[in-house]
């Protein structure tokens, strides 16, 4: 059981963000997305000081650095996120933030000669169609908005990608509250620069916005940071794109939007991804593949 903690983990942590999608929804019809994203992160830093305060003597000068990197790729790729769809498309929003898996893999390729695993290499591109094939209504036109969600792509790709190599030597614990903290400052700041001060405290608004700011960010990213100890960092987005899954599945049950074939088929596309980059087709007797960069 030990073995599969970080598939666990990231499991748990995608169907969490699934749900994230009708909460979001909800939240927007009383909140600025700015004004979301310093709610949930603060709500995150808050609750994280407080159950693990006695871990803070414990920081060092480099947990600080590395929190705050994965703070600012985090605040980086949710803004991008979030301004991009107001100039494009839920779909092609989801779509385009979803490339991150492939982009994973090659940062390592590229960046540290990292050898890529062929089996999770394919299982990021099946991962990748299946958002597409879930998500996206095809049209050729390219834009602003198309533009800024690539860009958030990459920010969540950088974001996973560094946590994996953080979490080798730091305590997740606490990398995962400085990046709060930093995330949160940042958004604070941006919500005062854009004069958006006045905040309702009407239930209908509140509430979702405290299970964005307790689920979704609190308890999701400390599931992730722990988990993406003990697995590789490819794996990880995959399993993480499952969050398009779970958030069809959460849309249909809860806000009765209607099952179609296609989400079917992205569906299982989709859990296929997690199937390649888990068994690596190990039983039928296969050998890993691996791609050098020489």
């Amino acid at each position: 059981m030990r073995r599969y903690i970080g598939e666990i983990g990231l499991i748990i942590t995608a169907i969490i963000w699934g749900s994230g999608f009708v909460a979001s929804a909800v939240a927007l019809d009383h909140y600025t997305p700015y004004q979301i994203l310093a709610g949930r992160f603060l709500i995150g830093v808050i609750i994280l000081s407080i159950v693990f305060y006695k871990r803070f003597n414990k920081t060092t000068r480099s947990t600080i650095i590395k929190g705050m990197v994965l703070g600012v790729f985090l605040y980086l790729a949710f803004a991008l996120q979030t301004v991009g769809l107001q100039y494009t498309t839920p779909s092609k929003n989801a779509f385009l933030t979803a490339i991150n898996v492939v982009i994973v893999p090659f940062i390592g390729f590229v960046i540290y000669k990292k050898r890529l695993d062929v089996f999770e290499l394919i299982g990021a591109v099946m991962a990748v169609t299946g958002v597409a094939v879930l998500s996206l209504k095809l049209s050729s036109e390219i834009n602003l908005g198309d533009m800024l969600t690539l860009a958030c792509a990459f920010a969540f790709a950088f974001h996973i990608f560094y946590t994996s190599r953080f979490v080798r030597t730091e305590d997740p614990v606490l990398i995962t509250i400085i990046q709060m903290a930093t995330a949160a400052i940042i958004s604070v700041i941006v919500v005062l620069f854009k004069g958006e001060t006045t905040f309702t405290m009407e239930s209908e608004g509140l509430l979702p916005l405290i299970y964005l700011g307790v689920f979704s960010t609190t308890l999701a990213f400390l599931l992730q940071t722990v988990a993406q100890k003990y697995i590789s960092e490819t794996k990880a987005a995959i399993i993480l794109s499952t969050e398009a899954f779970w958030g069809m599945l959460f849309s249909v049950l809860i806000l009765s939007e209607v099952l179609t074939g296609k989400m079917a088929i992205g569906a299982i596309l989709i859990l296929g991804a997690i199937i390649v980059s888990e068994t690596k087709f190990s039983f039928l007797g296969g050998k890993k593949l691996y791609i050098e960069k020489k």
